[in-house]
């Protein structure tokens, strides 16, 4: 895996200031690292020791939410797992003593995109020059302080990825997949067999055949300690109260917005003359309406047939100009639309054949062709399409160096904006089907027309579908009502009494954000954490899209093995799996045939065919590898003993059985192996890091 794939995938800091601007790319004189100071001593958490200190933490979840639009919560978990991951790495390379030099840096730099297609670090070869990018971040030290404090942090993540490059090829090196591996793995894919088999479900036997005790689910548990392990959670119960639009609101929201169609006449008592209030239909002035009376600004976007909305789509697409309709709904508002402008073929879509060269814009750093080298080539591709069309998609994947190559040159829909005005001209003038040579500033296009759309223009008068005051006010009533009831009474009569549903939630984590059906409710979260919270309590708390819900605090679940009432279910249904498979094999162990075994128990024989080891499941059973690896030790014909699998007992018999046919030579499969187990070997060194790591979390107490 490449340098820059790791730093994108993992690392804050390049991620935040790559997607910033290239101007925060500052580079220290040396190269040097250093650490931040904190203004605050109380930590975050401690990662094998080590703190993490509040105010910087706070700082990269704050850049985190600002650049990826993510919430408070996501980005306080992408910043820890960040944290946590520099942490445990940090002390891997101290103990084998890895360090990163300028060769490395470079080899970051160097593949990342923004930076080596920027033109201020491209030398009269065409090619990226380090030197170049260094020069210029040299000169920001002085010019831009704060873009040099920027690559100063951004600098330390680098040399941080390209010591784990360094780790990681450490353990790469060591993996080596033989080619015995590559032909047991190959079989295990490749060799399948026929059978025939007779399953005795478990679902076939009442439970209440069997007596389990409390005192045997206790057992089990005690035996399965590991299984049953839990982290600190906490369940609730909830009643929700929607500010939802009634019948009436919608009513009256679509007559206010006609209201706002047709001209009005207004006595003025200050001039002593009727004034004319003109309407959406004759107003010249369309913009300024719609952005004084309408909920969403006036639109400029000219919009294809397929973006309008999908019921009334052909209605508005066909309206003449200056002709308007409406009310319509459209999803969450009612509008009038009228329109405005149409443009004949004003999208367009088109395939190119790019043929760069070195004066070209954004060329891609291998191209290094002249510009008559550029025109020769493109010509000869023209001359090819022209005599076979249907060589087009293959010619743009094999010599195309725009980045729709793979995709055969298609460049899909696009308007006018979106194109050098010669590109949009030619396909703006021509047919659909034409081909043509263009010249733009990126290179030599052969360009084929693949289809064309009309574009609409529309002014649309909208209001949003919201509940009124009144709703908004009898919503608050009854939440409020609710509450005080509940904690007079049992909260289950309570919501019994006024036709309510509660939901049950089980199992919240401290930093849990989002609730089933109540998303960002941290504060709730918070508030059935705190550690002066007692089962049984009650409190009401508003939704942040408007309304309230009401919760009660079920259960509190420290952190240890899980109570029977938690994991009863769950074992209840194992434990009499094993007594029912028991009771099958007891009442069936005389029976050699399927015939026989059918036949007792009215159940049928039923068919699969290619089984496979790999996948360890039969056709109309489902995931049974247990009875897949007993099938496959079984020869052609032989019959199986009773055999308990996940879902039921088994009697199976072999049809047939293939054996695929050996490779000549495992070594390739072998080498496909092993390139495959170094590339998820990453994801697997980190986890098992972060599993043996000594993490004290204190994130819930400042979020």
């Amino acid at each position: 895996m490449a340098l820059l794939g790791k730093i994108r995938e993992k690392s804050i800091f390049l991620i935040i200031v790559i997607g910033l601007a290239l101007f925060a790319f500052v580079i220290s004189g040396a190269l040097g690292t250093g650490n931040s100071d904190s203004t605050s001593n109380e930590p975050i958490g401690t990662i094998n020791g080590k703190e993490i200190p509040l105010d910087n933490f706070r700082f990269m979840v704050e850049q985190t939410e600002r650049n990826f639009g993510l919430t408070t919560m996501q980005a306080v978990d992408n910043v820890w797992k960040q944290y946590i991951r520099n942490f445990v790495f940090e002390d891997q390379f101290e103990i084998l003593g890895i360090d990163a030099g300028r060769d490395q840096i470079e080899q970051v730099v160097s593949s990342t995109e923004s930076i080596i297609n920027d033109e201020r670090f491209i030398n009269e070869a065409g090619f990226f020059d380090f030197g170049l990018f260094t020069d210029f971040i040299v000169q920001m030290k002085n010019s831009n302080p704060q873009a040099y404090e920027s690559w100063k942090q951004q600098e330390l993540s680098i040399i941080s990825s390209a010591k784990e490059n360094i780790y990681f090829d450490l353990i790469k090196s060591s993996i080596a997949v033989t080619p015995k591996d590559a032909e047991i793995f190959y079989h295990l894919e490749n060799d399948n067999i026929d059978i025939e088999y007779v399953k005795y479900p478990y679902s076939q036997i009442s439970d209440t055949i069997f007596n389990l005790s409390d005192q045997a689910i206790e057992n089990y548990i005690d035996k399965n300690q590991d299984k049953y392990s839990r982290n600190e959670s906490r369940s609730i119960e909830y009643v929700s109260f929607f500010e939802n639009a009634t019948e009436k609101d919608i009513k009256d929201i679509r007559e206010s917005l006609s209201n706002l169609t047709e001209d009005k006449y207004e006595y003025n008592d200050v001039s002593k003359l009727t004034d004319t209030i003109v309407g959406f239909y004759n107003t010249k002035y369309l913009n300024d309406f719609i952005n004084r009376y309408s909920d969403e600004e006036f639109d400029s976007i000219y919009l294809t047939k397929g973006r309008l909305p999908s019921d009334y789509a052909e209605i508005l697409f066909n309206l003449k100009l200056g002709e308007s309709f409406g009310p319509y709904k459209d999803i969450n508002s009612f509008k009038i639309s009228k329109l405005v402008d149409k443009k004949k073929s004003g999208s367009i879509r088109a395939s190119h054949i790019l043929i760069s060269h070195n004066e070209s814009n954004r060329k891609p750093p291998n191209v290094n062709r002249t510009k008559e080298e550029a025109k020769r080539i493109a010509n000869n591709l023209f001359r090819q399409v022209l005599r076979n069309k249907s060589k087009f998609e293959s010619l743009a994947e094999e010599f195309s160096d725009g980045p729709s190559k793979s995709l055969g040159g298609d460049l899909g829909f696009f308007t006018e904006k979106q194109m050098e005005p010669a590109f949009f001209s030619f396909a703006k003038k021509n047919r659909i089907g034409k081909i043509g040579l263009v010249e733009t500033s990126f290179g030599f296009h052969i360009i084929k027309i693949v289809d064309k759309e009309d574009l609409v223009l529309l002014a649309s008068l909208t209001k949003n579908i919201v509940p009124s005051e009144k709703t908004a006010n009898e919503v608050f009533k009854n939440a409020t009502q609710f509450e005080m009831n509940s904690l007079n009474d049992n909260f289950q009569n309570a919501a019994r009494a006024s036709n309510y549903k509660v939901r049950f939630v089980p199992n919240i984590n401290k930093l849990d954000e989002n609730l089933p059906g109540l998303p960002s409710q941290r504060r709730v979260v918070q508030w059935i954490f705190d550690d002066s919270r007692e089962i049984g309590e009650i409190k009401r708390f508003d939704l942040s899209f408007g309304g309230y819900v009401v919760v009660k605090l079920k259960n509190i679940n420290d952190k240890g093995v899980s109570d029977i009432d938690e994991v009863r279910d769950e074992i209840t249904r194992e434990l009499l799996n094993k007594k029912k498979a028991n009771l099958i094999i007891k009442n069936n162990l005389s029976l050699t045939t399927l015939e026989e075994f059918a036949g007792k128990n009215k159940l049928e024989i039923v068919t699969a065919n290619a089984i496979n080891q790999k996948s360890g499941t039969i056709v109309g059973s489902g995931e049974e590898p247990f009875i897949v690896g007993k099938a496959f030790g079984l020869e052609e014909l032989e019959i199986s003993e009773l055999l308990v699998g996940n879902r039921g007992v088994y009697k199976l018999k072999i049809k047939k059985k293939s054996i695929a046919e050996d490779l000549s030579d495992y070594s390739k499969l072998a080498l496909e192996l092993e390139i495959e187990e170094r590339k998820n070997l990453p994801s697997l060194i980190i986890s098992a890091l972060e599993n043996i790591a000594e993490i004290k979390d204190n994130r819930s107490i400042f979020y």
